[in-house]
């Protein structure tokens, strides 16, 4: 996939996301980012697993950090 086909696609995916609607899994989903450096990814995705995060949720803010959404 060329440069311009991934900026296209992932502006395509930006269109179709709902709005944020759920302020509280923004938070907990910050905060375990947030102590990755300290923590490590292990203990920030047992945090989010703790706090029923869905797993879906979890993965893609934790190993894919550029599909994050903007706060």
């Amino acid at each position: 996939m060329k440069m311009n086909e991934m900026n296209s696609a992932t502006a395509t995916a930006a269109a179709r996301r709902r709005p944020r609607t759920d302020m509280r899994t923004r938070d907990l989903v910050n905060q375990a980012v947030g102590s990755i450096p300290t923590l490590g990814l292990q203990r920030a995705a047992e945090f989010l697993a703790a706090m029923n995060v869905p797993a879906e949720i979890a993965v893609r803010t934790l190993v894919y950090p550029e599909r994050r959404r903007a706060s």
